[in-house]
């Protein structure tokens, strides 16, 4: 492993530490699919022990962020054309019923989500764009007034930030991203429910389509 890796802050459990520094190191591309990780390596860049490395990637493991490798170690787990484009079919539904029950509520969006995705997307910092998309939809999400459907994303999210992390390299992408998002969130703000549901139609369909596309042009470099 070659990618340099921020040390942990001293603490009693450094378990969910370990594991949400790897997270953000796969999900921003610190980390490429493919890589090998060691416990030794990330222990000694963390500089922690073994023990909750150990702990942390078999949570990754179990998020199926890595799988194990040949010989010793693990591989982080290879982004797949099928497989985003299977998350983003989930993702699409899910998006699609929110913002319609938001939009049921004339919803409005606090207007600093818009600002601070367009702010970040004219940057360099990859998991703060990740994030800052992940706000607004959250925020969506929250508004529908239905928690199983934060509760159902948050299990494709895990995931779904790799892809994005992938293509958000690129930065022609990014300010049509927060277009589209602006857009959703006035359809919602007026409470027009069926062209909520198209908007973020649209929206869930250009990631799809962007993401998969960069994939295959990444797979077949």
């Amino acid at each position: 492993m070659t990618v340099k890796l921020k040390r942990v802050q001293s603490r009693i459990d450094y378990v969910d530490e370990v594991y949400k520094v790897l997270l953000d190191a796969i999900s921003d591309g610190t980390i490429a699919p493919g890589t090998r990780l060691t416990q030794e390596d990330i222990a000694e860049q963390m500089q922690v022990s073994r023990s909750p490395v150990l702990q942390a990637l078999r949570l990754l493991k179990k998020d199926g962020l890595v799988q194990d490798a040949p010989g010793r170690g693990v591989l982080v787990t290879p982004l797949t054309v099928e497989s985003t484009n299977n998350l983003y079919l989930i993702r699409g539904a899910l998006d699609n019923l929110a913002a319609k029950m938001a939009a049921a509520q004339c919803f409005q969006l606090d207007g600093s989500y818009i600002e601070r995705g367009r702010v970040l997307s004219r940057g360099k910092n990859i998991k703060a764009m990740i994030d800052a998309d992940m706000a607004f939809h959250n925020a969506i999400y929250e508004a529908s007034g239905n928690p199983l459907i934060a509760q159902s994303a948050q299990v494709y999210w895990v995931h779904l930030r790799r892809a994005m992390g992938a293509v958000l390299q690129y930065a022609e992408q990014r300010q049509a991203i927060w277009d589209e998002h602006e857009a959703i969130a006035q359809a919602i703000a007026c409470g027009d429910v069926l062209r909520a549901g198209e908007l973020t139609d649209v929206h869930t369909t250009h990631a799809r389509e962007n993401l998969t596309e960069r994939l295959r042009l990444l797979l077949n470099a």
